[in-house]
């Protein structure tokens, strides 16, 4: 199995985030991806390099404007007045989230707070010195699977850190600033007429959800928390189908908080189904770990051999994949979580 992975995605290093109304310690250390990279090493797969693909590959979901500010932000915060160590928002602007469009127009004001507050949609997204380096470079890995895919991989592994399931067409969220599981749909879509996205990370791809709210050609498929008891709040629900030509092509699978293998695997059962009848001939997997049961922000109770269980129903299904992932913030067992999907994936024997 190939896998993908650039060493400056260790060098994003957020100092802060907000979570219920308190400044708290950071969860997406930079020791996330040395725990994954210590699975991929016991079962002899030693990661590639990408190459620089630019920005072009993240053009294709993201706008020119919300990558203008990813890159210069940092620089120009610095330059404000009584600033903090990284770039965050204190205003935020009003937004009817109209099904119908993609994305807002640029952001009118030149401002960097005012930009803060139109590009970053929450508190969980810092911006530091190394920031926008770690995001396109785990961009890059997540279009270098798909690359591999396209070029007749059965499967292919994108560690991408930071993570971008979360990330809008113009706007970072959640720890999200790139969106790499969008960045491998619209890739796949070079070589595939359709493309499913499985995303089994507790939070809901809302990010990927609405880049492809409004087309039949990526089926996007999300097994999460509850959103009505869980972030991102404001969308996953089970009633949001897509929209115009993307009517019936978004499938969310909501799940109780303390929800168990069994129940996760049988919405995993369901969301593949949904992505049989499709028709779909590539998948991309966000593979997160945030719903094991000792992630310190998760609220389901899934162990760590249930990821065996996600990865053996991914390999029945015989599509071309590319894993990219996710969340999941618990180091000392993501590693493990890791190699069980992939033992189920690769048909590993217990």
């Amino acid at each position: 199995m190939r896998a993908f992975f650039h060493p400056d995605q260790g060098l994003h290093d957020p100092q802060q985030f907000m979570q219920v109304g308190r400044i708290r310690e950071p969860k997406d250390l930079p020791s996330r991806t040395e725990a994954l990279l210590g699975a991929l090493a016991k079962r002899g797969i030693r990661p590639e390099q990408p190459e620089d693909f630019g920005t072009a590959p993240a053009l294709t979901v993201h706008t020119k404007p919300f990558l203008d500010f990813l890159q210069g932000a940092y620089e120009r915060w610095r330059q404000v007045p009584e600033a903090g160590p990284e770039v965050l928002p204190n205003v935020s602007p009003y937004w009817n989230g109209a099904p119908d469009r993609q994305h807002r127009p640029p952001c009118r004001s030149n401002s960097i707070v005012a930009q803060a507050g139109y590009y970053l949609g929450d508190m969980a997204v810092p911006i530091g010195p190394n920031t926008w380096t770690s995001a396109i470079r785990s961009n890059h890995t997540a279009v270098a699977a798909a690359d591999a895919v396209i070029g007749g991989a059965a499967s292919a592994y994108a560690l991408c850190r930071p993570s971008g399931h979360h990330a809008r067409a113009d706007r970072a969220t959640g720890f999200c600033y790139l969106n790499n599981t969008a960045t491998v749909a619209e890739r796949l879509r070079t070589r595939y007429g359709k493309v499913a996205v499985l995303d089994v990370d507790a939070h809901h791809g809302d990010g990927t959800q609405e880049i492809f709210y409004r087309r039949a050609d990526v089926l996007t498929v999300s097994i999460h928390v509850d959103p009505n008891t869980y972030y991102p709040y404001y969308i996953g629900y089970a009633d949001e189908h897509g929209h115009g030509a993307g009517e019936g092509f978004n499938v969310n699978l909501p799940l109780a908080p303390k929800a168990n293998d069994a129940t996760f695997h049988k919405a995993v059962d369901d969301g593949l189904a949904r992505i049989s009848a499709y028709g779909a001939e590539a998948l991309v997997v966000a593979l997160g770990y945030d719903s094991h049961r000792e992630d310190p922000i998760g609220l389901l109770d899934v162990s760590t051999e249930g990821f065996r269980g996600i990865g053996e129903r991914v390999r029945a299904a015989g599509l071309p994949t590319v894993i990219v992932q996710e969340g999941g913030y618990q180091v000392s067992v993501i590693g493990d979580c890791l190699s069980q999907f992939l033992d189920g994936l690769l048909g590993n024997a217990p």
